[in-house]
C-alpha cells in the first residue's frame, strides 16, 4: 500500500501532504507513464459518439421535422462547440496531471471540491446502472435468437426484472467490473479495441439499409419544419448536443491527465469530434431516411434495425457489436467519474480498484431498471443533477483560465496547511459556492418551468455562462498564483 509523505521535510520543496487528500490514484501522473495517444482519444469518441442514446437523440431530430441537412447542421454546430470546450478542458488535465475531483480543489477548495465531484459522480453512477440494463436488453435479444427456449425465463418478475434479465444484467455488470479493476490503462486498451468494431458495424448497417431502400432515402418527413421554427430547432439541437456531453466537458481531465501531449489531445479531439460526428450524422440520416422510405416508420434506435435482421448469424454479430459499444461508453462516461469521486472522498480507505467495486455495487442495488422505467425520476432527479453541471463547468473554467491563467501550484492541491493556495476558509472557497448557487437555480428553472420551454435546450449555456460571470466578478484577486506546473509534476510516492 502506498502512503503519502509524512511531512514536508521528507520531500524537500513540497508542502505537507495530507493523507486526507492524497493517494497514488489521486496523485499527478508522471510524464513518462502517460500512454494516451491521439488514437486513444479518437477511439474514446469513436465509441461514445456512436452510443445508442446519441442515435436516439439524433433520430429524434428527424421525428421533430428536421431534414438531412438540418440534422447535419445541428450536429455540426454542437461539434464545433464541443471541440473547443473539450480541448480547453483536456489541456487542464494534461498540464496538471490530476483527476477531476482534485482539479475541482483549485476553484472550490480542498474540501469544497467534494461538491462538484459528488454531483458528477452521482449522475454517472445512476447512468452506469441504467446503461448496463439497456445493454442487457440487447443481450437478451441475442440469447433468445440463439436459444429460443430461453424466452421462458423472460416472463417473470423478481424486483422488477425477469430471471433472464437478472442473468444478463449481472453478466454485463461483472464484465465491466473486471475490466475496470485493471485500471485506466485497461480502459484505454478496451476503447482502442472497441472503436474500429463500432465504426465498421455502424457504417455496414447504413450501407445495408441504403441498399434495402433501393439506393435512395427520404431526406425529410412530408411535414418538415421550415422558416424560423426550423432554425430554432437546428440551434436547439446543437445546444442539446453539447448538453449531452456536459458530463465529459467537466471530467475530461480524468483521461487527458494520461495524454502524451497537447497535440495528442487536439488531434484526437479533431478526428473524434467534428469528423467523427459528421460520419455519425450521415449514418443517422441514411438509416432513418431509408427506414422511413421503406415503410414510413421512424425508428428509435439502431437496435430496432438489428432486431429486424433476418439472418441469425448477422443479427448475432450486430448485437455483439452493440454490446461492445455500450460497455465501452459505460466504462468511460459512467464508471470512471464515480470511482475518482469516491477515492477523493475517502483516499485513506479507497483506491481505484476498491472504489470501482463500491461504485458498481451502488449501481446494482439502486435497481436501475426501475429508475429507467420511471420518467419522473429520469426527468426530475437525474435531469436536475444534469442541470447543475453547467454552473460547475462555468466556475471551474473561469477560475482556471480567466482568473489564474492556467498557473497552478499542483503540490498545494494536496495540503491542508492554512497557508495553502487552495485552503481558502476551512478548505472551502465560499466565493465559488456564491457563484454556483444562483447559476444552478437559474439553470434548474430554465430546465423545469414549462413557460420557459423555448429556451430550455440552452439551460447548460445559461448555467455555465452565469456561473463563470458571477465567479469572475466575486473572486478574490488578492491571491498570487505561482505556476509551478509548466510541465506535469509527479509528487514522489513514499513507501
Amino acid at each position: 500500500m502506498h502512503h503519502p509523505p509524512e511531512s514536508a521535510s521528507n520531500v524537500p520543496g513540497l508542502p505537507d501532504i495530507s493523507e486526507r487528500l492524497y493517494n497514488q490514484d489521486l496523485a499527478p501522473t508522471k510524464g513518462e507513464g502517460r500512454r494516451w495517444s491521439s488514437y486513444s482519444i479518437f477511439t474514446l469518441w469513436a465509441n461514445d459518439v456512436h452510443s445508442l442514446g446519441n442515435y436516439g437523440f439524433a433520430i429524434g431530430l428527424f421525428a421533430l421535422g428536421l431534414g438531412a441537412w438540418q440534422i447535419l447542421m445541428a450536429l455540426g454546430v454542437g461539434a464545433v462547440l464541443l471541440f473547443g470546450l473539450l480541448s480547453f478542458s483536456g489541456f487542464m488535465g494534461y498540464k496538471t496531471g490530476v483527476p477531476f475531483p482534485v482539479m475541482s480543489r483549485i476553484s472550490f477548495g480542498i474540501h469544497g471540491a467534494q461538491i462538484p465531484a459528488l454531483i458528477r459522480g452521482g449522475v454517472a453512477i445512476a447512468w452506469f446502472g441504467i446503461q448496463t440494463y439497456l445493454a442487457s436488453l440487447v443481450l437478451r435479444v441475442l440469447l433468445i435468437a440463439l436459444a429460443p427456449g430461453l424466452d421462458n425465463l423472460d416472463h417473470n418478475s423478481i424486483l422488477g426484472l425477469s430471471t433472464l434479465g437478472w442473468l444478463t444484467f449481472l453478466a454485463l455488470w461483472l464484465v465491466q467490473v473486471i475490466i475496470v479493476r485493471y485500471g485506466m490503462d485497461m480502459i484505454r486498451k478496451y476503447e482502442a479495441f472497441a472503436g474500429p468494431i463500432i465504426l465498421f458495424t455502424m457504417v455496414a448497417l447504413a450501407i445495408w439499409m441504403f441498399a434495402k431502400a433501393g439506393g435512395s432515402i427520404a431526406l425529410s418527413k412530408p411535414d418538415a419544419l421550415t422558416g424560423g421554427e426550423m432554425w430554432r430547432e437546428i440551434f436547439a439541437g446543437g445546444a442539446l448536443w453539447v448538453s449531452i456531453y456536459a458530463t465529459f466537458v467537466l471530467n475530461f481531465c480524468d483521461f487527458t491527465r494520461s495524454a502524451k501531449s497537447r497535440k495528442a489531445i487536439v488531434k484526437g479531439n479533431f478526428w473524434g469530434i467534428p469528423i467523427n460526428m459528421l460520419l455519425f450524422g450521415l449514418i443517422v440520416v441514411v438509416i432513418t431516411g431509408a427506414q422511413f422510405k421503406i415503410n414510413g416508420v421512424i425508428i428509435s434506435s439502431p437496435a430496432d434495425i438489428v432486431q429486424a435482421i433476418p439472418n441469425t448469424f448477422l443479427l448475432v454479430l450486430a448485437a455483439l457489436a452493440l454490446l461492445v459499444l455500450t460497455i465501452a461508453v459505460n466504462l468511460m462516461a459512467n464508471f470512471v467519474a464515480p470511482i475518482y469521486a469516491l477515492t477523493n472522498l475517502l483516499p485513506k480507505k479507497l483506491n481505484f480498484r476498491r472504489a470501482s467495486l463500491v461504485s458498481a455495487v451502488i449501481g446494482l442495488i439502486i435497481l436501475p431498471w426501475n429508475l429507467y422505467n420511471s420518467p419522473a425520476v429520469i426527468f426530475y432527479f437525474l435531469g436536475g443533477l444534469g442541470a447543475l453541471l453547467g454552473p460547475l463547468f462555468g466556475v471551474i473554467m473561469a477560475d482556471y483560465w480567466l482568473l489564474r491563467k492556467a498557473k497552478i501550484n499542483v503540490p498545494e492541491l494536496y495540503t491542508e496547511a492554512r497557508t495553502g493556495a487552495y485552503f481558502y476558509t476551512k478548505g472551502i472557497n465560499s466565493r465559488a459556492i456564491i457563484a454556483f448557487i444562483p447559476a444552478a437555480l437559474i439553470s434548474l428553472l430554465i430546465a423545469y418551468i414549462p413557460a420557459l420551454h423555448t429556451v430550455s435546450p440552452f439551460a447548460w449555456f445559461f448555467g455555465a455562462g452565469i456561473g463563470a460571470v458571477v465567479y469572475f466578478a466575486v473572486a478574490d484577486r488578492s491571491r498570487t498564483f505561482d505556476d509551478v506546473s509548466g510541465e506535469p509534476i509527479a509528487i514522489p510516492s513514499m513507501h
